[in-house]
């Protein structure tokens, strides 16, 4: 049976912060757009404890891709099992990607990094895939080495050992 293609929608889940959070993406994102909010009413309280009138969701868009951030409450705790992607064409697009993101939140290695509210990235140069997909294994191999030693990547960095 062919089923008509669905639209997905990425579901993000916040204690209480997805409000401040989409504002912030939207601070680093410039093609972001935010989207309706939705608010906890009177109904359910006994089960989310929130209080009516304080935000539950908020839609929004970066790069044409939908979200949706929820205020669901201390249960759940983001951790590296997801990340999003950012591809970079230039060093500077990495620079100011990894300087945005990890303020307040935490690096990690090879182009990993964590925001201030624990959403996991991966800020990588856009000729990555190619140079780790080259059939001479040797020069794919001194690219892994090199990178395997960085925190935020260097695209110069990773051109020489390509090239090497």
């Amino acid at each position: 049976m062919k089923l008509p293609a669905r639209e997905i929608t990425t579901c993000l889940w916040y204690d209480s912060e997805a409000e401040e959070a989409v504002k912030f993406y939207m601070s680093v994102f410039k093609d972001a757009k935010m989207g309706r909010i939705t608010c906890y009413g009177e109904e359910g309280h006994d089960i989310h404890g929130r209080e009516a009138g304080s935000v539950m969701t908020v839609e929004f868009e970066i790069a044409g891709r939908k979200f949706v951030a929820i205020n669901g409450g201390p249960v759940f705790k983001f951790d590296e099992a997801i990340s999003f992607q950012i591809h970079c064409d230039t060093q500077d697009e990495i620079d100011y990607f990894w300087s945005k993101l990890s303020e307040g939140g935490e690096e990690s290695v090879c182009g990993w990094l964590k925001d201030k509210f624990g959403l996991s990235w991966q800020v990588v140069p856009s000729l990555l895939p190619e140079m780790l997909l080259d059939i001479d294994t040797a020069k794919s191999q001194r690219v892994v080495k090199a990178f395997m030693q960085m925190k935020k990547f260097d695209i110069e960095a990773l051109k020489q050992a390509y090239a090497a």
